[in-house]
């Protein structure tokens, strides 16, 4: 069987994997992902008891149990570079034998969700109101250095984006991945739902001008407009689009909820983020503990 060479899969001197600072029974089947590492004590607050708590750079792990139900929570920081790590050593840890190096041969499925902040590209769509993903549409680039093969829904999605919003060989193509059936049909009751578009940055990336004029100042406006049959962006953040892309290739199930802090369109800001964050939280672990 193939071994993966240390130069490939790198771990610790205490053989946990390089970045998570994890091994594998420190980790539950369900993982909340936050991109704050602050925000990962504002989830295991909630939690009846924390076992494991570690840190490495900007990654956080605690892992406990919520209602009896195992569950983890890990800060990602921001970017979508950040999830390409976090999520290949979360494979890793559970479908490959860090031991012998080899990838077992019984596979492993995490539930993977992501709660996070977000910037609402529809006028009705309002501050501290929640949205569930039902597609990412990574504008980052980072599924270009993988073999992703698209459904001919997501075929026909991003067909008709690449259409209504070309990079003229400036901007990475973009590309666009589903989230998972079970975990979206458990999370998306009461919230918005649509595609939620990622981006490389905070400034330029998502059109805010400060001192620097972003090179394609019709961005919001297009990503606004477009529509395919009953889809549309409903908004914008840094993580999700690589996150499904991700999980998709490697055989998780992956969803994504938001909290809107800002609506673009209406360019009005949330007066209660944090509050609207606990409600999310909340919902979702009480959501999770019925997988």
């Amino acid at each position: 069987m193939l071994q993966i060479p240390e130069s490939e899969l790198i771990l610790n001197h205490d053989g946990s994997v390089y970045h998570l600072n994890l091994h594998p029974h420190e980790i539950a089947p369900i993982i909340i992902n936050v991109g704050d590492p602050d925000r990962v004590s504002m989830v295991s607050n909630y939690f009846d008891k924390v076992d494991v708590k570690k840190q490495k750079r900007e990654f956080v792990t605690h892992s406990g149990t919520y209602k009896g139900k195992f569950i983890s929570v890990i800060s990602t920081g921001i970017g979508t570079d950040n999830i390409d790590i976090v999520y290949n050593e979360l494979d890793a840890l559970v479908n490959i034998d860090l031991k012998t190096r080899t990838i077992k041969e019984n596979l492993t499925k995490l539930n993977l969700v992501r709660i996070g902040t977000s910037g609402a590209l529809q006028e009705e769509i309002l501050v501290d109101q929640f949205v569930c993903s039902r597609f990412g549409l990574g504008l980052d680039g980072l599924l270009n250095f993988y073999k992703l093969v698209n459904t001919p829904e997501e075929e026909e999605i991003i067909h008709a984006f690449r259409k209504h919003y070309p990079n003229h060989g400036v901007l990475p193509q973009s590309y666009i991945s589903k989230s998972a059936d079970s975990l979206f049909n458990l999370l998306s009751p009461d919230t918005y739902t649509g595609i939620t578009a990622s981006c490389s940055g905070f400034y330029g990336p998502q059109m805010r001008q400060l001192r620097l004029e972003p090179s394609r100042p019709d961005m919001i406006e297009r990503l606004n407009s477009f529509r395919f049959g009953d889809h549309r962006i409903t908004n914008f953040e840094m993580e999700t689009g690589a996150m499904f892309g991700l999980a998709s290739l490697l055989g998780h199930n992956c969803c994504a909820v938001n909290v809107i802090v800002a609506n673009r369109i209406s360019q009005q800001y949330a007066k209660d983020a944090e509050g609207s964050m606990h409600r999310l939280i909340q919902m979702t672990l009480d959501r999770l503990t019925q997988i």
